[in-house]
């Protein structure tokens, strides 16, 4: 063998390199610390400002000076980020429920399409009250209402999103979860959360969209005499509409337009890259995403020691052999089996019995509400009302699945592509329908257009984006193998997007659908009553209707309007949306 000399440059050179690498994390770790430290701040800025006397909205109005955007956006963003942490919190409770106890699944999963299409109106006009006798002398009272306002907004995508992934994890995963003597515990946080994850990271990114859609009406209060504008974008858009100031509506776009990019870069897209590592298939992506403020934490030593005590209990509370219920008798499957069958029918009958008094209670109260403060004709009347918004429902939503699904898949297939389209479609799903206004009221009053044709669109502005957001969750998920597979049995054209593509994504498009529906419904009060300064349209449908009685805080006619709004649509998940999801379920699950 022969030995060679190391000159001493080369040594130097090490060293040299050893330097550069420790001048590099010290930049990593002095970036990501001022990253956080910056973060920290402006949320306890929020804070403070929240917390602030309630008589402050009264002696501070808002302003369409330019100057005073910071602020709104982020008292706004900051609204957003706290209701997403609350819907995120209840998605994973109520799906996880809804997915697991077959009697609570015949209930919550109704339940939940009739939330989703209750429109916010709906929310405000009966939280605010309790909100502010909360919290009597503090703004965030207001905050609060505007929070769940939001978080209505937020909370149904998700929780409908992670059902939807706790319904389909494959088979092998729960038998592989069964070889390694996993508890029910283990088995959530260790194979069906992160089963679900990528879905569910694809879809805040959706419900992001979803809670700027709807912050006009959230950070602008108005039930009857009250008016409560709290500082954001939302109140600035809303009072630059009063006052025709196109100008500031141009402002609002671009502060919009830049919170937008900057929370994309630093946290949706760090979410988005983090989630591909949980996608689940045999085969690995050759583009996965990535993300510039991942790859500083990654390499970032001071984050990564600050984040150890946080992810030892993690993964404390994930391995701890929470529900193995194990048994020492000399049969135990027997034992289980009969301790199971009375557990159960113990269960069913008490479930049954609860649901019966629910629905006495209900129809009691329903009952004399009707024949005491409603006639027949008014109900009749609403009906009507509510079948006009329902025909408008389903031919937008056609329309919108025709458009977005071929242009998701193809987006969902490159990995490039879609990182670049990302913050693009973000914005579009953010774009707020009230901002349409002007356009829609100055051209049907120019040209006198019907407005039953051309206001219906700004129904499916906002919702349409479910679709789109759930068609690429579902072609990026796509396996990778059985896309490889199709390519080498040539199969190509319509046999590809018939026996490939389109049932591969039928779950996903399906709870987009329904997401998009309930949008629509729910788009329905700002898109059936336009106003643009003193000029106002309204379209015929429940929409303008509910809208009308919470002005008029005739709170009787507001739960006639929204009651029979949901019962139409309870009846049509229960009876359309709610079979075709589980025959895609079933029939195309990987």
């Amino acid at each position: 063998m022969r030995l060679t000399y190391i000159p001493a440059r080369f040594n130097a050179s090490g060293h040299h390199k050893t330097a550069k690498n420790r001048t590099s994390n010290l930049l990593f770790n002095i970036l990501a610390f001022l990253l956080i430290t910056v973060g920290l701040a402006l949320i306890g800025v929020g804070f403070t400002e929240m917390s602030a006397p309630i008589s402050i909205l009264k002696s501070e109005q808002i302003s369409l000076d330019p100057v005073n955007l910071f602020e709104y956006s982020l008292r706004t963003t900051l609204r957003m980020f706290i209701a997403l942490v609350f819907s995120l919190i209840f998605s994973l409770l109520y799906a996880t429920i809804a997915a697991k106890n077959s009697y609570a699944e015949e209930i919550l999963v109704p339940l939940l399409d009739i939330l989703q299409s209750v429109p916010i109106l709906g929310y405000i006009s009966f939280t605010v009250t309790g909100f502010l006798l909360l919290f009597p002398n503090s703004i965030m009272g207001a905050e609060c209402a505007a929070i769940f306002a939001i978080f209505t907004s937020q909370a149904w995508n998700l929780t409908f999103s992670f059902y939807q992934s706790l319904k389909t994890v494959p088979k092998e995963l729960i038998e592989a979860s069964s070889i390694f003597k996993m508890s029910k515990w283990q088995r959530f946080w260790r194979v069906e959360l992160p089963f679900g994850i990528p879905s569910l990271v694809g879809n805040i990114v959706v419900s992001m969209s979803g809670g700027w859609f709807f912050v006009v009406a959230a950070e602008v209060i108005s039930v009857g005499n009250n008016k409560i504008s709290l500082p954001g974008i939302g109140s600035y858009i809303s009072l630059a509409l009063e006052h025709e100031n196109i100008p500031s509506i141009v402002y609002a776009l671009m502060a919009m337009i830049l919170i937008i990019i900057i929370y994309d870069q630093l946290i949706l897209r760090t979410l988005v890259a983090w989630s591909d590592k949980f996608h689940y298939e045999n085969t690995g992506s050759s583009n996965a995403p990535k993300s510039w403020v991942l790859t500083l934490f990654n390499q970032s030593i001071l984050i990564n020691k600050l984040f150890l005590p946080i992810i030892y209990f993690f993964r404390l509370i994930v391995y701890f052999p929470l529900f193995n219920y194990s048994s020492d008798t000399k049969n135990p499957e027997q034992n289980q089996e009969f301790v199971n069958y009375h557990y159960n029918r113990t269960s069913k009958y008490l479930w049954y019995f609860a649901l019966f008094v629910i629905f006495a209670l209900a129809s009691y109260y329903l009952f004399n509400f009707l024949q005491n403060q409603i006639k027949l004709s008014e109900l009749l009347e609403v009906l009507q009302l509510v079948l006009i918004t329902m025909l408008r429902v389903f031919m937008l939503v056609i329309i919108a699945s025709i458009i977005w699904i071929p242009i998701g898949i193809y987006i969902g297939l490159h990995p490039k592509l879609a990182a670049v389209m990302q913050p693009i479609t973000q914005f579009l799903a953010a774009f707020p329908a009230n901002l349409l206004f002007p356009l829609a009221v100055i051209g049907i009053s120019k040209y006198d257009l019907n407005p039953n044709i051309w206001l219906s669109p700004l129904m499916i502005v906002g919702a349409q984006w479910y679709i789109l957001f759930n068609v690429i969750t579902g072609s990026s998920s796509f396996p990778t193998e059985l896309r490889e597979a199709s390519k080498n049995f040539n199969i190509k054209g319509l046999l590809w997007w018939r026996k490939v593509m389109l049932p591969g994504i039928a779950p996903y498009f399906i709870t987009g659908a329904i997401t998009a529906s309930g949008g629509a419904w729910n788009a329905s009060i700002v898109a059936e009553v336009v106003s643009w300064g003193d000029k106002k349209i309204v379209l015929k449908g429940i929409g303008s209707y509910i809208t009308q009685m919470t002005i008029e805080a005739d709170f009787h006619r507001i739960v006639l309007g929204i009651g029979v709004m949901s019962l139409c649509i309870a009846l049509i998940n229960h009876f359309f949306w709610q079979p075709l999801y589980n025959y895609s379920a079933k029939k195309y699950k990987f």
